[in-house]
């Protein structure tokens, strides 16, 4: 029997992802995509592996915690990669959407859990900011999680309105010294990714800008469209839409070299800011102590799942850098993304609500 899958709901064999909120405006055209994504999987003949106690590995189905709302960029790459992995594993992979607290209400549930591979967490840099951001969280984001891997990453992009005499970077930092706080720019949340890059661009270019929170990235992008704020840090994701419909002009790509979705943009260091790289990332991570078979099965499937050529290229085609690679690369790079933002904040003093 064929398998269906639905970003917004679906069902099969009487059994029903889990959905808490109606999905963002933004992110239903991503909706085709994915159903697009299952019919081109191919069914792979599921096995199992041994948790090293005498059970096989998957038994019943998995639940990937997504620790927002649906409708988000990280809820459609927890789709996006739950849909052909049922295929891959044999059992249901759940994308459960948990949302609270700058993602921290998923990811203590996730922290918690029983150690067994049975819940999953799908982390964004949130994991390696928030501690420092809220000062205690009832997690630690590297003693309470088992790295499985980085599934991909999404540049972020400095997006002004087209209105904005700025028309590049330089010109933007010429703009902002000259007129002190004067400038604004929206971003998902204090402590979001558009907040802390927004800090990072405001030190590493010794500008003075006004830090405007919306509740989501969405509301942010929307009201820039409407010349209500001047400039966002946005994730390549969400902004492509407009900037190709020209309702915003991107200036920059944060990223180490440019990218092939908008090879002409430049990154921010050929644009006049040496060395200023940020990204929204995604990875799967397990709860601390998840048996190092169960990891590795984890691992290898997912990997297998975001390298199909089918996967990949749709990913690509929203935007996503596909990365799958190891556990030890994605501890390496959590450590070091904990150091990157913990300084950000500290220089900034970055606060949440």
């Amino acid at each position: 029997m064929q398998k269906c899958f639905s970003v917004l709901g679906a069902a099969r064999d009487g059994f029903h992802f889990v959905n808490t909120a109606p999905a963002s405006r933004l992110m239903v055209a991503a909706v085709p995509l994915v159903l697009a994504l299952v019919a081109l999987v191919p069914t792979v003949r599921a096995q199992t592996t041994s948790t090293g106690s005498g059970h096989a590995y998957p038994e019943k189905p998995i639940r990937l915690v997504v620790p927002y709302a649906p409708g988000g960029t990280s809820d459609i790459v927890a789709r996006l990669i739950a849909a052909p992995l049922w295929n891959v594993m044999g059992q249901p992979v759940i994308a459960d959407n948990r949302p609270g607290a700058g993602s921290n209400i998923g990811t203590e549930i996730v922290a918690k859990a029983a150690p067994d591979g049975y819940t999953l967490l799908m982390a964004t840099p949130a994991i390696s900011s928030n501690p420092a951001l809220y000062g205690k969280v009832n997690w630690d984001p590297v003693a309470s999680f088992a790295p499985v891997t980085l599934v991909g990453e999404v540049p972020v992009v400095l997006v002004v309105h087209p209105g904005l005499s700025a028309k590049s970077v330089r010109e933007l930092v010429a703009l902002a010294k000259a007129q002190p706080g004067k400038l604004n720019f929206g971003s998902s949340g204090n402590g979001g990714i558009g907040h802390l890059v927004g800090e990072h661009f405001k030190s590493m270019a010794g500008v003075d800008m006004t830090h405007v929170p919306y509740k989501g990235n969405g509301p942010a992008l929307l009201d820039l469209m409407a010349g209500v704020l001047n400039l966002t840090f946005s994730d390549l994701a969400g902004a492509s839409p407009f900037m190709k419909a020209g309702k915003l002009r991107p200036l920059a790509i944060a990223s180490a070299r440019r990218s092939p979705t908008v090879p002409d943009l430049p990154t921010m260091s050929e644009a006049g800011v040496p060395g200023f790289q940020a990204s929204s990332w995604f990875a799967v991570f397990a709860p601390a102590h998840t048996p190092r078979p169960v990891v590795s099965k984890l691992n290898a499937d997912i990997v297998k799942v975001v390298h199909a050529p089918e996967v990949r290229d749709r990913m690509t085609g929203l935007g996503f850098e596909v990365v799958g690679g190891k556990p030890e690369e994605l501890s390496a790079f959590l450590k070091s993304e904990i150091a990157k933002w913990s300084k950000v904040i500290k220089v900034s003093g970055a606060k949440v609500d």
